[in-house]
């Protein structure tokens, strides 16, 4: 990605979350409008892989600004094909300014269906409205052919329950609409005879791809789903939540914790263990603000909603960057350990190792 003579090279993995995703549009927003940053390659999941292909396209087409503006019109289209959907805000929700879908009746009746029925009975034909908007505003020969970005999108293969990454190349409509194929909404996406559902499942994001990278050390989060809840919850739909909120985010603490393992080792050693001692960790997230924001919201698409989800990403990124981008290129500025509260990284002196033979 050009850049001006200081901009520092980084990769981005993105997390994704239904329209919850536009924090995302926000923090690379704030990102390419600061321009000290050079974003060299994307490992996005869901909602983030729309993101991802969306500022690849628009980078080709007109660099920083080009990549502004694809998102914005990419969100505002989402927003515009939303409008009549029936699943909107109930008229007390809508007067006491609450985005929640919770008291929605249209999402209330779709939920209870979802649970009676399977997409392959309501939706056989697997229509699906981001597909046309995929189509008409991105160009994947542009995305593929990219040597400034590369794009990682993940899928969770049914059969298998592994991720598959489409990387350079890859890169498709089928391949977003995989990512963010949620099993209760929509049949799954088959690519080359495999079927697939939602990347959430099983790398949100997939941080693997990135670790390989030779553009940059440094691995920068963008986390809108929140690892840690003080509350026990007790009604049916917050229990479901947090299942979700777990469940999708299990696969990134796991490789966090991993990377932050081999680090400890490596530096409690004196060893050298190659993209594992030197790739920094960064992470944009705040638990905080994000643990408000119900589940039933990352379906509301209103254009006021998704601004105001839009300037909080702004502020996060604003943030962020004036707190860390010295480390960047020097040190991470993740801690694993804060991040997952009470559970802790083993100590290298305390790791049980088979004994010799």
């Amino acid at each position: 990605m050009p850049g001006t003579k200081q901009s520092k090279p980084i990769t981005l993995a993105l997390q994704g979350g239904g329209s919850h995703g536009a924090m995302t549009w926000g923090v690379l927003d704030r990102i390419l409008e600061d321009g000290r940053l050079a974003i060299r390659a994307i490992s996005g999941t869901s909602a983030a892989a729309m993101n991802a292909v969306a500022l690849a396209d628009g980078l080709a087409r007109g660099g920083r600004d080009g990549a502004r503006a694809a998102l914005h019109d990419f969100w505002k289209a989402v927003s515009d094909s939303a409008r009549f959907s029936p699943i909107q805000r109930s008229p007390l929700d809508k007067m006491l300014g609450n985005y929640s879908l919770d008291a929605s009746p249209g999402y209330l009746f779709f939920e209870g269906l979802s649970r009676m029925f399977s997409p392959y009975e309501l939706n056989p034909m697997g229509i699906n409205p981001l597909r046309g908007l995929l189509d008409d505003l991105i160009d994947f020969t542009l995305v593929n052919a990219s040597t400034d970005l590369a794009v990682h999108v993940t899928a969770t293969n049914v059969r298998t329950g592994r991720p598959r990454v489409f990387g350079p190349g890859e890169v498709s409509t089928d391949a977003v609409l995989a990512s963010a194929c949620l099993p209760q909404m929509f049949p799954a996406v088959e690519i080359d005879g495999e079927a697939y559902w939602d990347g959430g499942f099983s790398g949100n994001p997939a941080l693997y791809p990135l670790l390989t990278s030779t553009e940059s050390p440094d691995i920068l989060v963008v986390q809108i789903n929140p690892i840690i809840r003080a509350e026990l919850p007790r009604t049916a739909r917050d229990i479901m939540n947090r299942v979700n909120e777990i469940s999708f985010n299990s696969s990134l603490v796991k490789e966090l914790r991993a990377i932050g393992l081999m680090q400890r080792v490596a530096a409690a050693r004196g060893l050298d263990l190659g993209v594992y001692t030197h790739t920094y960790l960064h992470l944009i997230h705040t638990d905080l603000e994000v643990k408000d924001l119900v589940a039933s919201s990352k379906l509301n698409a209103e254009w006021d909603y998704l601004r105001k989800l839009f300037d909080l990403g702004r502020d996060w990124a604003d943030t962020w960057l004036d707190e860390n981008f010295a480390a960047i290129g020097h040190h991470s500025t993740l801690d694993i350990d804060a991040l997952e509260g009470d559970a802790r990284l083993p100590s290298p002196d305390n790791i049980v190792r088979p004994a010799a033979e």
